[in-house]
């Protein structure tokens, strides 16, 4: 029995594992993988106040997970295969080497986050992993010194953009309007990177190739124009959806599968909030990851003071 349970360890849930174990809280952090989450892929970071000269998403991320770790906080990587959340006393359902594991908690924290958006245009699935891929700083190495595409036009396409161009020969963007919705710094950057061409007005169509990506097919949404190029590497940058696999049924979530929770990260079912990239809201960065964990510790602390006399 915790007194906390954390679905998800990326910048929101080890950040409340911290303030949790602060408050004197025991608390389970789970982790299918490695602890960061999309941070953790993220190439560099300059907008994180403390690291005024930048600083690696995972090298950040290792600075949350050794903190979280010193207070106390459990990391318990296995992977979540329910929460049940119906009683006042929740279980985590985990599967190991050895079976099914349950544990209980007092509070749940949702913090699973959300994972890149595909494309859903054909042979985008068969060429995943042989080409087509959406972590630029997890594949951008096998195409050093070759052409590569980019799709997308927000601060994340733009910035793993400028990434690849590091290593090679040349990046073409592919975005659907005619400009970028990416934050004025990066756009800088990206107009005046000679290695960077964008294609306006485009969308990706279909891949080709045998066993492995060979050609982008796209198509000019104005002009309907269709063209063939010549990538063996595609990077999708288009949005997110959340990790909702194992969301439980009893908490509300908008049409997009975004838990519904209020400022106080509270969701509709007593005992279980929501935070990070996961809950519905207007910005998904670190920062805003930090604000929601610093804050679910207020309404968290009520809770325990009305239902367990804490």
């Amino acid at each position: 029995m915790y007194d906390i349970a954390i679905i998800g360890s990326g910048p929101a849930g080890m950040t409340a594992g911290i303030y949790a174990r602060r408050a004197g809280y025991s608390v389970a952090m789970f982790e299918m993988g490695v602890p960061g989450g999309q941070a953790a892929t993220t190439d560099f970071i300059e907008n994180f106040p403390g690291f005024p000269g930048g600083i690696s998403g995972s090298e950040l991320m290792m600075k949350f997970y050794e903190q979280a770790t010193t207070f106390g906080a459990e990391m318990i990587f296995e992977r979540v295969t329910d929460v049940d959340v119906k009683d006042q006393v929740k279980k985590v359902t985990t599967t190991t080497a050895n079976g099914p594991r349950t544990y209980e908690a007092k509070v749940v924290i949702l913090a699973m986050g959300a994972h890149p958006k595909m494309l859903r245009v054909p042979n985008e699935g068969k060429f995943r992993g042989r080409g087509v891929s959406y972590c630029a700083t997890c594949d951008g190495f096998f195409f050093k010194d070759k052409d590569v595409c980019v799709v997308g036009g927000g601060d994340v396409a733009v910035e793993e953009a400028l990434y690849l161009t590091k290593m090679c020969n040349s990046v073409t963007l592919f975005h659907r309007r005619d400009e970028l919705r990416a934050n004025k710094r990066s756009q800088a950057l990206a107009f005046e990177n000679e290695k960077l061409h964008i294609e306006w007005d485009t969308v990706v169509t279909e891949f080709l190739g045998d066993d492995k990506l060979g050609q982008v097919v796209t198509k000019n949404v104005k002009t309907e124009e269709e063209k063939t190029w010549d990538f063996p590497g595609c990077f999708i940058f288009v949005g997110y959806d959340p990790n909702d696999d194992v969301m439980p049924a009893e908490v509300d979530c908008d049409d997009h599968g975004y838990v519904l929770a209020g400022e106080d990260m509270a969701t509709n079912v007593p005992g279980v909030y929501a935070i990070g990239d996961l809950r519905v809201k207007n910005v998904r960065q670190i920062a805003s990851a930090v604000g929601d964990a610093g804050v679910v510790m207020h309404d968290i602390e009520r809770y325990f003071r009305e239902e367990y006399k804490a």
